[in-house]
């Protein structure tokens, strides 16, 4: 990228030039690439050259540039840390958002889906049937929850992700194939972790507040040496919910991490990574079930959750609960051999293990409306899951006739393997009066498997024995790919970027009903190539204009078998889900370097959605579409002032939902979907963020944060949501000396009822209340 002369550097200089490059009006833009690119330049342009930058001055004259600039005043760029990105973020062709480590601090997050609320267009889903209980994401209306990576490398099995090791989250909006292989249409998360730094630093948090909030981190840097360094980053954490009494839990990790090598050619780091948390899972409020006609058409309920106590909780304390565990080793190497060419090899070993037992109250079979009770349906699972991967790549820059490139090529090897169960009661969780999941009554006659929608009992003395099914999943996946970026700067005004991937995906199942029976088999067997390109064009130096293709390929059993898209003798035959996405961005780098501002139109399809056929097995014959407008901003108005947000729009429809049998079971008749045109699930039209803090002098700083979310449906029939709402944060913190800080973090000022999360037709989860906490942060 070539330097702005009206951005200086964090520190200061001296610079001689005879010719000063003029910058391309920004009025050149849509001369050169059409009214749509000019719409999206002038959303940002008053702001780019609010600077004056170098439009005035005379190229013939020489200059002699003195500029000196504390570091407060300047913005660091804000970048990537993988590999794959060739190019800085702003001449990236691609909807990138970077969580920083600030934001994270100030907005007191405490988990992933804590930190990913900053971020509009992005929902969170709720648990049911196959989707276990964890980290369910959806990016732009597709479910995300297998596209999370831990420093590039996908990081797979069901959990609940802390931030505590974090440096930063990367957003990757839109088809992410080319760099990851195997995902979704809307999107992936890296997940970039502390490491060691060649100096010496303590950090310490101990926070307090309500709901029984306990917080203690710690973060230790050591130098060992003039060339190696370690660091150790240790949590532990204690919590419930606000507003929902009986739902909370503990946790504690611990991160240590050593790198050789810091300021020579060849660097290895070491990591390690474990957490543990126990913790009994939210069960959320059902829907009003609206039933479409017949004699329970005057109980029709209009599709949003029940208007029930806040802290209603129809789970069982005696029964419920959820135990996790994630271990990961890293060992990472690298080496310079100067002239910008460096190799990499990445081998990373992790296990995790998601154990539950959760209470969904269930209303499919009209509980609700026609009696007023809801049957606790115990959702269970024994999940161990193991991964191994290694990643060699090379990286590095060369000229070539006079044409730049900034490339990166690799190979990556991974293997998975899930092992799934569930858990059994003695007796069952049937309603012994009807031996059924239907309740007309509840209480000590049901043996507490229904209850009342109103006012249920926690504490109601469920007893039964648990133990573990012998039937059993086995799911091994194995993958090997190759992938290929270039970025090629053909003049500093015009830049190509390139990427391919070749994925080689093999993964089998066995499921057994005991260990004497015989296996259900399924298998895929299949390759596909993904890829992205997009070309840029900077109109000035700190500014960037550009239209991209992308694609993205989801095979059957995606998940590995631990989630909702878990592989099928009905689907072993499928072809990957492919979409493929276009896109017209631009992003800037305004007010000497404090603000990043991007804009983006977009629209997704999928061609080949797996549905159900017109005669009734499983096929790639739906389309979805999507089509959507994102703006985003981040960074400093003045040194004093920060801002983080932006703005969402989403149009996202069911085009061909497949068919359904409209006859029964005996005698099927298959009809095309009545739900075509609908909405996606979980995708509201509109939503929006904002987190802005401001220091009033150098020992005060205060914050205050929003996020609005749209009606979200929770199925394709569209007759179910969760109601639109906005939440309201803030934050204040005072720095008592050099060692001491505070800072307190309300959330939810106005205590607001909502629902953010849902992907079952079934219930929707409860957002927390109003909370607060009082951190102190200390440094020795």
């Amino acid at each position: 990228m070539t330097a702005n002369p009206a951005v200086p550097s964090a520190t200061s200089f001296i610079r001689s030039r005879k010719h000063a490059r003029v910058a391309a009006p920004a009025s050149n833009a849509s001369a050169l690439t059409g009214p749509a690119l000019a719409v999206l330049a002038t959303l940002v342009s008053p702001l780019a050259l609010a600077d004056g930058g170098n439009k005035d001055i005379d190229p013939t004259i020489p200059v002699v540039e003195v500029q000196g600039a504390a570091r407060s005043a300047i913005q660091a760029p804000v970048k990537s840390s993988s590999d794959k990105f060739t190019a800085p973020l702003l001449d990236t062709p691609k909807s990138v958002t970077v969580i920083g480590q600030e934001v994270i601090s100030q907005t007191a997050a405490v988990s992933l889906t804590d930190a990913l609320r900053s971020v509009p267009g992005i929902t969170i889903g709720a648990a049911e049937g196959g989707n276990p209980v964890g980290d369910n994401v959806f990016i732009r209306g597709y479910n995300a929850q297998t596209d999370t990576y831990v420093d590039g490398i996908r990081d797979a099995g069901s959990q609940s992700r802390e931030i505590f090791n974090l440096e930063q989250v990367e957003v990757v909006k839109g088809p992410n194939s080319a760099y990851g292989g195997r995902s979704s249409a809307g999107g992936g998360i890296n997940l970039v972790s502390k490491s060691a730094q060649l100096e010496n630093f303590s950090n310490a948090g101990v926070g307090l507040g309500t709901d029984k909030y306990r917080r203690v981190t710690g973060d230790l840097n050591r130098t060992l040496g003039n060339n190696a360094a370690f660091r150790l980053n240790v949590m532990a954490h204690e919590a419930n919910v606000a507003g929902r009494d009986v739902v909370g839990g503990d946790r504690w990790g611990i991160a240590p991490t050593v790198t050789f090598g810091l300021t020579g050619p060849t660097k290895a780091i070491l990591s390690y990574y474990h957490m543990t948390s126990s913790e009994i899972p939210d069960t959320g409020i059902p829907f009003n079930n609206p039933f479409a006609s017949g004699p329970n058409v005057a109980r029709n309920g209009n599709g949003t959750p029940l208007k029930v106590d806040r802290n209603t909780f129809y789970g069982l304390v005696n029964r419920d609960f959820r135990d996790t565990e994630s271990d990961i080793g890293t060992v990472d190497l690298r080496h310079d051999f100067g002239s910008n060419l460096v190799l990499r090899n990445v081998t990373r070993y992790g296990k995790t293990k998601n154990d539950f037992v959760w209470t969904q109250p269930d209303d499919s079979k009209g509980n609700v409306a026609l009696y007023g009770t809801v049957w606790r349906r115990a959702n269970t699972r024994v999940t161990d899951t193991e991964t191994l991967a290694n990643v060699t790549s090379l990286s590095g820059k060369l000229t070539t006739a006079g044409i730049k490139h900034s490339y990166n090529v690799g190979v990556e090897f991974s293997r998975e393997a899930t092992e799934r169960s569930t858990y059994l009661f003695t007796p069952g969780t049937n309603n012994p009066l009807t031996g059924t999941f239907t309740c007309p009554t509840s209480g000590a006659a049901t043996l507490y498997n229904c209850a009342p929608v109103n006012n249920p009992n926690p504490y109601d003395p469920w007893a039964y024995t648990r133990s573990v099914s012998p039937a059993a999943t086995n799911v091994k996946t194995n993958t090997r790919a190759v992938y290929a970026f270039d970025t090629i700067e053909f003049t500093p005004q015009w830049l190509l970027n390139l990427g391919a991937r070749w994925d080689e995906f093999r993964t089998a199942l066995d499921t057994r009903a005991g260990p004497t029976t015989a296996a259900t088999r399924a298998r895929v067997d299949t390759s596909f190539d993904t890829y992205q390109a997009g070309l840029v064009y900077k109109p000035s130096a700190n500014g960037s204009i550009y239209v991209s293709y992308a694609t993205s390929a989801t095979p059957p059993g995606n998940d590995a078998g631990d989630g909702l898209d878990a592989l099928t003798v009905a689907v072993q035959n499928l072809q990957p889900q492919k979409s493929k996405n276009f896109e017209l961005g631009t992003k800037w780098e305004v007010m000497r370097g404090r603000l990043s501002l991007n804009a983006a139109l977009f629209q997704s399809k999928m061609d080949n959605a797996r549905v159900t056929a017109p005669d009734g097995s499983s096929q790639n014959v739906g389309k979805k579409d999507l089509k959507g407008v994102e703006l985003g901003f981040s960074g400093k108005l003045t040194n004093a002032w920060q801002v983080f947000g932006g703005y969402t729009w989403l149009d996202a429809v069911l085009e061909d939902n497949g068919y359904l049998n409209v006859g029964t079971t005996a005698a099927p008749v298959y009809a095309p979907s009545p739900y075509n045109g609908n909405v996606f699930p979980t995708t509201p039209e509109h939503s929006a963020s904002l987190w802005t803090s401001y220091a009033f002098n150098k020992n005060f700083n205060a914050g205050i944060g929003m996020n609005y979310v749209d009606r979200v449906y929770a199925n394709v029939n569209n007759n179910k949501y969760a109601p639109s709402y906005t939440r309201f944060d803030a934050m204040a913190s005072y720095t008592l000396n050099k060692n001491v800080s505070f800072q307190l973090n309300i959330q939810n000022i106005g205590d607001k009822l909502y629902y953010d999360r849902l992907s079952s037709p079934h219930y929707a989860g409860v957002g927390p209340g109003r909370s607060a906490s009082l951190t102190a942060n200390l440094k020795f």
